[in-house]
């Protein structure tokens, strides 16, 4: 007995569009503010610093491809697998730094106005994201979208980028309170 997991297109897809636009989005960062996340990247210290620069510019590129090919539907379970993997590498690299205790350093994920530490919420936020990549990996249900199916996937985007918005709030106010802390 063979066993395929299908996922219904209406889940998908808004799945696909949020996590595209997550990536265009964190590429945009990257691109207007390429010296800030070269230092950024500088700081983990898991690359020589003589490729860091390259590094930079390629996870740059890398982003905007994977977040364009979701975005646009080309090649979408391809481009999952591509965001999964950027969002586990950028996991890896925030784990090391962790199990080092360099947890003051910038996770380069937010642009230069928004500093973000490296904590255990950034691996549980990009778990998620994994989660999202992966089921968007799966294989599409047969069942085609259909006009209704448009106000379902546009709610579906829509209240994803808020649980992330609202969530990536929740790390910097997290992040926030324990410097207050520290000094008090």
């Amino acid at each position: 007995m063979t066993f395929a997991l299908h996922v219904d297109p209406a889940i998908q897809t808004p799945v696909r569009l949020a996590l595209g636009l997550l990536l265009l989005g964190s590429s945009w960062h990257k691109l207007r503010h390429g010296a800030h996340f070269h230092a950024a990247l500088e700081q983990y210290r898991v690359l020589p610093s003589r490729s860091t620069r390259a590094a930079a510019a390629a996870l740059t590129a890398a982003e905007l491809c994977v977040g364009i090919a979701l975005f646009a539907g080309v090649a979408p379970r391809l481009a999952a697998l591509a965001a999964a993997a950027l969002l586990g590498s950028y996991s890896a690299a925030i784990a090391v730094n962790l199990a080092r205790g360099r947890r003051d350093i910038d996770c380069g994920c937010a642009g230069p106005g928004a500093r973000r530490p490296l904590s255990e919420g950034l691996l549980a936020r990009n778990a998620v994201l994994i989660f999202g990549a992966a089921l968007c990996a799966l294989p599409s249900g047969a069942r085609p979208l259909v006009w209704v199916d448009a106000l379902t996937v546009t709610a579906g985007v829509a209240a994803l980028a808020l649980l992330y918005a609202a969530c990536d709030a929740a790390l910097a106010n997290g992040a926030r309170l324990r410097a207050a802390r520290n000094r008090a």
